[in-house]
Parts: structure tokens; sequence; C-alpha cells
């Protein structure tokens, strides 16, 4: 009998597990409830998924894993109908980025020993199934929540599975999971929808502001372009956590506002300077959450063929690019044309074939 997976929920994370088992386990099972009948008719037509079902039903019996991958809230009121079909060999999980609800709705129903709560720390502004991708989750951390009540030789098993996805999982205690994702993930992605807001509130009639947003204020707010529905779901979940951390930023916020309006030169600096080596601090590898960009600037005439040229220079030598593009305001950077790769490899090799053309490359 060949192994059967789960997935409730087929949008960009639950696409990119399954694309991954896909990867992996060609031979498994793999079927696939989603309330949008579009993306299970494209899942089926990629050969993705065996099943199609239109409802949660006897599909998902003998099922080895099954993956709630709803927003967070829909997770939580699948669990009472999944709960017929879970047996001892079935492990339940979900990649939701909040976990204190859907564990308290585990131990009411009294299906503790079968869940894991999942969170894979990977994703993208872009949401749905035709945005998911097997290399996803690939280096990115999975934090993983088990409860008290499942054994140990599940959580090995689990634990075991995800790192076979190419994953690298971390176990974690729901509540505590919580309030790190809140700091580290929650935060960031209020703090850009309200900048991106306040920019939105404070432009001049002719849109200048948006015409010259620079390359930082686009990385910071990038996230702002997230689904409102999974970030509606995630800050009534994890309300509490939020409003308090939210509290706490704003501490930190009137902090810096106070040295400002005082004009303590130091203290300004000693601000800056604690964030940036903090911030400097942080492992920018592949595997951290904060992933490294492998990218270089390059000066460039504008003159038709320019970008194709340097394309093409590089293509002759093997050299992949992921992402290129003119440099409009270059306040804080170096260079017209940013040229973005896929490794670090790649990236010094560019440097140096470019700079053997006589190009004027900027590393950083």
């Amino acid at each position: 009998m060949r192994t059967k997976i789960g997935f409730i929920g087929l949008g960009l994370i639950g696409g990119s597990i399954a694309k991954a088992i896909r990867q992996y386990y060609p031979d498994y099972q793999i079927v696939a409830f989603d309330k949008n009948k579009e993306t299970l008719a494209l899942a089926t037509q990629e050969s993705l998924i065996h099943v199609a079902a239109t409802t949660i039903d006897d599909n998902f019996k003998n099922c080895k894993y099954i993956f709630l991958c709803a927003p967070v809230s829909y997770n939580t009121a699948y669990l009472p109908q999944i709960k017929p079909y879970l047996d001892d060999e079935c492990i339940l999980t979900d990649v939701g980025s909040v976990k204190t609800n859907i564990h308290t709705e585990a131990e009411r129903l009294g299906i503790e020993e079968y869940f894991i709560g999942g969170h894979p720390m990977a994703g993208s502004e872009k949401n749905g199934y035709p945005n998911s991708k097997a290399m996803l989750i690939e280096n990115a951390y999975y934090i993983l929540t088990p409860t008290k009540k499942i054994s140990k030789e599940k959580v090995d098993e689990y634990s075991a599975f995800v790192e076979s996805l190419k994953a690298l999982p971390i176990i974690l205690g729901y509540e505590e999971h919580d309030y790190i994702t809140g700091v580290i993930s929650h935060l960031p992605h209020i703090i850009a929808s309200t900048l991106v807001n306040f920019v939105r509130k404070s432009d001049t009639p002719e849109e200048y502001m948006k015409l010259l947003a620079a390359g930082g204020f686009k990385d910071i707010t990038r996230i702002a372009s997230s689904s409102p529905t999974m970030w509606q779901h995630i800050c009534s979940k994890n309300r509490k956590n939020i409003v308090d951390i939210i509290d706490d930023y704003i501490g930190d916020l009137t902090s810096i506002r106070t040295i400002i309006e005082n004009n303590s030169e130091q203290g300004i600096y000693d601000w800056f300077d604690r964030s940036r080596n903090y911030r400097n601090s942080i492992p920018e590898n592949s595997s951290g959450p904060l992933k490294k960009s492998y990218a270089l600037y390059c000066d460039i005439i504008d003159e038709a063929g320019g970008i194709a040229t340097i394309a093409t220079i590089l293509a002759s030598n093997n050299i992949s690019i992921k992402n290129i593009g003119i440099i409009h305001n270059r306040e804080f950077e170096e260079g017209v044309l940013r040229i973005e790769f896929y490794d670090s490899t790649s990236s010094a090799k560019a440097a140096e074939m470019l700079r053997k053309y006589r190009y004027i490359v900027y590393e950083r």
C-alpha cells in the first residue's frame, strides 16, 4: 500500500510542501482538499495530486501525514472535521504562523497524541498555488511545536521527514513560538504596512514619494504586499502578543524621538551603532531567515542593448542571473545596474568577467 499524504489547503505553502514531497517521494499518493476548485484542477493537471477532494471525507483515511495549510483560523475550524480520520499511524500538522489557538483546540478535542504544530519560515509576498515551488522550504527553518502528549518517536519521525524535504527543523514550545514570531515576523509586517500607508497618506498630489521611493524603502516594505486575509487571521489569533509587542516598540520609538528632539549627537550615534552591530551579527546564509542576497552593481551607459550585452556576456560563461534591473534612485546604492545571482560563486565569477570587459563593478 502506497504512503498517503493529505492536504487541507493547497496555496503557496501547502502547494510548495506538496511539490517538495512529489520531488523527493515520487511514489507517495497525495490527496488534497481546497475551496478553490481551480487550484485543485491545476494541481491535478500538473500531476501533483492524485485525488482532488471536494469535501473532507474518507479520502483522508489512512494518511501518514495530514497537513493543514489553510489560513490559521480555518485550520483550527477544520480540526473537528479531520478528527475521525486520525489513527495511531497518522501525524496531523499545520503550517500556520500562530500556534496557541490550534494547540488549545487540539487539546479540547483530545487529539494531542496525533498533533505536531508546524511553521515553515518561508514564504513570499505573492500567494496562491500558482506561486508555489518545491524549493520554497529548502534550507528554511521549519519550527515544530509538539504537544505534550505526542510520543517522542512521532516527533523524531516527523522531524526527520521535514529534514528529508531539505528544510531545517527546530523544536519550540507553542507559546514561545508565538512570542518569537510576533517580534521577528508579525511586527515587521505591521511596520511595513504602516509605513506604506503613512507614505500613501503623506504623498504629494503628483505622487513624488511613490516615484522617488528608494531601494531601501522598497526593501523594508516589500512584505506589505502579502495577503491581507492571511495577516487579518494572524493579527486576530496572536492579538495579545502583538499588542504587547507594539507597545514595547512604541516605547523604543518614543526613546529615539526624545534623543533626536534633544539633539543628542552621541545618543543618536549609539542608537544606530547598536542596531548596525546587532544586524551585522545576524548570520546571512542560505539557511537563515534573513537569506543572503548575492548581488553586484555595475555602471553602464544608457544606450540600446546595454543590458542585453551584459546578459550575453554572463550567459556565454554559463552564469545564471536571478534578477536584473536599473536602479533609478541611487541615494544609498552604487552603480546603475543591479544584478542578482543564485549563489556566491556565480556572483564572484560575474564580477571577474565583467571587469575583464572593462565594466566598473561594485560588490558588497
